[in-house]
């Protein structure tokens, strides 16, 4: 009874939009909701939840909070090569245990991967970068000990790479008895696992409700105990709204405003913008086999495209400095990114492209964005840069829920949306954009049906390149050939700004990270 006492408190703190200030022992954060799609880490591929992921779900390794190419243990406390040159061994960390109080195993590891690639959603490409398919999945994992487990894979990669997929949301390792209970008609626990948690990070789901608020809980068995009791996502729809709670106090941290918004924060007292770094890159997309408009699948739209988008205006101007100009698909940060530019806003080249390739004057597409900051003055902005060239766009804005499930469904003519790395290597990126594999993921190659055999097998060639020097060479050689030719013109790379309250200290968010590490949080 007074655990749902609690529970119940919690949410009408979070439904409430005027209090006088936050609970001490709880951190409030006000932040759209609705793309919210599940908690599951098997099934979770969008911002807010793996965010969420990150703050309550354990891999076996992770990466280092202040150097995001740097690996450290996770629930692993070593590892080793393993038997063969496709394996390796794992070290579980002595004592570890899940939120549930039920210890960590390797039969919670094996049960973790086999779960996730067996459900085959959509984060499972992740892991069949591996060589895991359902059918063969079982036989690469195996305990070799009461705290020792050993994976193995026949894809030709090598164990960096292996690693470095391993600190991915969709690795994340789950209780595996916890799950079980709950399963239904052998899905293995997904449907509970949509809204609630069985991680063994700083905090748990005490209750979510959709298009509302996110009500987590400290965990008492983490490793390292989190300095707040609660943390309260409150999905807030607008920008104006949100920008108004942090000023007022009513809320600690207020995400996803728009540059006047945080350019005027900026002078409030009470309140801090802190800047991140971020692999986002935003890109416009367009879907080459949309029957209704042919017209997206001619590589000559695609060039004069590049040439009808005002860059410098958009990120200098529009955006204030909040993202940066960037033209590949790997974001700057990364080892081998290529930060060429060789593209800038001109109608007359955009117009002559399109005449002779036979384009008439009066084309138009449909655009699908989110309706939130930046997304919807970007898509305005990319409106009236194409009407120069007598190229019309219609905007459609949908809720980010929405809009991925529009994305996987192929049911869009072009989209204006950000990718952001799974893991810290090159090969997380080319894999999405440079790979698409008859029967293979649904990546985003496959989502705008670019159907391109030799430059999958070339991302495949990169991803088992074993020399450093080579390496490098051969992703800079496949963001070149998308730069200048594919169905995605990368426009932008961003940065993340978050609006914080100024007794808030301890945060810290990495570069692949979408939000704050809650657990080392402190209010003064």
């Amino acid at each position: 009874m007074r655990r749902f006492t609690l529970t119940l408190l919690a949410a009408s703190l979070v439904i409430g939009l005027a209090q006088a200030a936050t609970p001490k022992d709880t951190l409030v954060v006000a932040i759209p909701l609705d793309g919210i799609i599940s908690f599951d880490p098997a099934e979770a591929f969008e911002t807010v939840s793996n965010g969420s992921l990150r703050n309550i779900y354990e891999q076996l390794v992770t990466l280092d909070r202040n150097d995001s190419q740097k690996l450290v243990p996770g629930l692993a406390s070593a590892w080793q090569p393993g038997s063969n040159e496709h394996s390796l061994r794992f070290t579980l960390r002595d004592g570890a245990r899940f939120a549930s109080g039920n210890a960590v195993t390797p039969q919670d590891v094996i049960f973790s991967f086999s779960r996730a690639v067996r459900l085959n959603k959509s984060p499972a490409f992740i892991l069949a970068e591996l060589g895991w398919t359902p059918e063969n999945v079982d036989s690469h994992l195996k305990a070799t000990g009461d705290n020792q487990v050993e994976i193995s894979w026949d894809a030709g990669i090598g164990r960096d790479l292996v690693l470095r997929l391993l600190t991915a949301p969709v690795a994340s390792i789950v209780d595996g008895k916890l799950a079980t209970q709950h399963q239904q008609q052998d899905d293995k626990g997904n449907g509970w696992l949509r809204t609630h948690s069985a991680g063994s990070a700083a905090y748990r789901i005490r209750q979510y409700v959709p298009q509302q608020a996110l009500v987590l809980e400290k965990n008492n068995y983490a490793q390292h105990a989190a300095q707040l009791k609660n943390v309260i996502l409150k999905n807030v729809a607008e920008a104006s709204s949100r920008r108004l709670l942090i000023q007022q106090g009513d809320v600690d941290v207020a995400y996803q405003l728009g540059p006047d918004q945080f350019a005027a924060l900026k002078q409030q007292p009470g309140v801090k913008v802190e800047n991140y770094p971020s692999d986002l890159v935003f890109y416009l997309g367009f879907n080459t086999q949309n029957k209704q408009q042919p017209l997206l699948g001619n590589p000559a739209f695609w060039q004069a495209a590049r040439w009808l988008v005002d860059y410098k205006s958009l990120a200098d101007e529009l955006l204030k400095g909040q993202y940066q100009v960037h033209q590949s698909f790997l974001p700057q940060g990364f080892d081998g990114a290529l930060n060429t530019t060789p593209f800038h806003y001109d109608v007359e080249k955009a117009k002559a492209i399109l005449n002779q390739a036979g384009i008439k004057p009066g084309s138009h597409f449909s655009l699908t964005v989110i309706n939130q900051p930046p997304y919807i003055d970007v898509a305005q902005a990319l409106q009236a840069s194409f009407a120069a060239a007598d190229v019309h766009i219609d905007i459609q804005p949908v809720a980010e829920a929405e809009l991925w499930g529009k994305m996987r469904g192929r049911d869009f003519q072009s989209i204006f949306i950000y990718w952001g790395a799974d893991y810290p290597d090159a090969h997380s990126n080319a894999s999405a954009f440079a790979s698409n594999v008859p029967g293979g993921a649904k990546t985003l190659a496959w989502r705008t049906g670019w159907e391109i055999p030799k430059i999958s097998a070339e991302t495949r060639a990169a991803a088992a390149e074993s020399d450093a020097t080579q390496r490098r060479t051969r992703y800079t050689q496949l963001q070149t050939e998308l730069q200048q030719n594919s169905p995605y013109v990368t426009i932008l790379q961003g940065q993340q700004l978050v609006a914080l309250r100024d007794n808030l200290q301890g945060a810290q968010q990495g570069i692949g990270n979408s939000l704050l590490w809650f657990d080392q949080l402190i209010k003064n």
